[in-house]
């Protein structure tokens, strides 16, 4: 981060009268030599402060795009992919910045130009790692744009593993009152109850809670989901037999995609068919009707919170933030099955679809990123946009 100007130990006006002549220093040669010798140490002192300050603006580091990913297995590189380790491997970000403040260290290219954070499960942590780079002096952020990628699960109604979904809205799925099922009213559908409210879907819709629901930018999403909507996704045998189980969806039996939607961020990981229908509702509840309920994942919001306070202090703009999910399981159990048993087989590592949703959310991804990169002499200041 650069400064207007800088505060120097000393002024230029301590200099001047430290020369000043005097009675006593014209009759004291002595004094002369000393006063020269002190003027030529503080000569040499003020410019290597200088020197030395230059440096230290020209160090950090502005990167034009980072990257948030959310969770890496093992290594960064060389051994059984989480979220982070594409990017790393394959946009060759071989340089490692300690962070010791957030869950992992900064991973960037040569010059600079894209960092990347895997910044840990759960909104809690997803925030915490994102106030530590943005308030961080090595790096200035205030034109970087913000890719938050990583894997989700998807409702089959919309779309299908291996899909990737950029999202218009990301709702908070985790503030809210809640009373144990069997013990709800005879004609609540749910236990969970907007903070401030008094029963389910009360309207007007809650506004109790700052952070409950954020939009992105519909310009930039829009851009961003024009550039790759023809991306040709992966697709394989074993995703065609485990789509073809959802028989009645027809938007899961076919193959992976790229599109828009929200996305529900809740740390609590929820699954099957009753859970799904309370995310569509509480999507639409929350966005008064305007956002459709695509992929469910665990820290949006806390992304777009972070980024909320760190623009507010002018370290970052979240119109410059995206959202990309990409489908690497079901939020469901298909037709005549079981929830628990659905969910007992969709673990990190284990999804349906974890190589081939890692696979497009950087095939996807790094469209965008490529493209703000070697355009950097318009997108710096000029956000791109399409009209919705």
């Amino acid at each position: 981060m650069s400064n207007s100007h800088t505060t120097w130990p000393f002024s230029t006006l301590s200099l001047s009268t430290s020369l000043k002549p005097t009675a006593q220093r014209v009759l004291n040669p002595p004094n002369l030599y000393l006063m020269t010798t002190s003027y030529f140490f503080q000569l040499g002192l003020y410019l290597a402060i200088a020197t030395s300050s230059l440096a230290a603006a020209d160090a950090i580091i502005r990167p034009k795009v980072v990257i948030v990913a959310i969770f890496e297995v093992g290594q960064d590189t060389g051994d059984k992919p989480g979220e982070l380790q594409y990017w790393v491997e394959r946009e060759h970000l071989d340089r490692i910045v300690p962070l010791p403040a957030a869950y992992h260290d900064i991973r960037a290219n040569a010059d600079g130009s894209v960092i990347a954070i895997a910044a840990g499960t759960g909104n809690t942590n997803t925030t915490a790692s994102m106030m530590a780079l943005g308030l961080d002096p090595r790096f200035d952020l205030t034109r970087s744009y913000w890719l938050i990628a990583g894997i989700a699960g998807v409702d089959p109604k919309d779309a299908t593993i291996g899909s990737a979904v950029w999202a218009d809205y990301v709702v908070e799925g985790d503030l809210a009152h809640e009373i144990d099922a069997r013990e709800i009213p005879a004609d609540w559908e749910t236990g969970y109850i907007p903070l401030g409210k008094k029963r389910p879907y009360e309207q007007p819709a809650a506004d109790y809670t700052p952070g409950q629901m954020f939009q992105l930018s519909s310009g930039l999403v829009q851009w961003a989901f024009g550039l790759t909507k023809d991306i040709p996704l992966g697709d394989s045998e074993p995703l065609q037999l485990r789509r073809a189980a959802y028989t009645g969806f027809p938007n899961a039996q076919r193959p992976p995609s790229v599109m828009i939607g929200a996305n529900l961020a809740s740390s609590t990981y929820w699954h099957g068919t009753r859970l799904s229908e309370w995310a569509n509702k509480w999507t639409s509840y929350f966005t008064q009707g305007r956002a459709n309920y695509v992929t469910t994942a665990m820290e949006d919001t806390g992304a777009m919170r972070a980024l909320f306070y760190l623009s507010k202090a002018g370290k970052a703009d979240t119109r410059r933030a995206l959202v990309l999910r990409t489908a690497s399981n079901f939020d469901q159990q298909p037709p005549g099955g079981s929830a628990a048993e659905n969910l007992a087989g969709e673990k990190v590592g284990g999804y349906s679809a974890y190589i081939p949703s890692l696979e497009a959310a950087h095939r996807v991804g790094s469209r965008v990123v490529h493209t703000l990169v070697d355009g950097w002499a318009t997108y710096e200041t000029t956000p791109p946009s399409v009209t919705p």
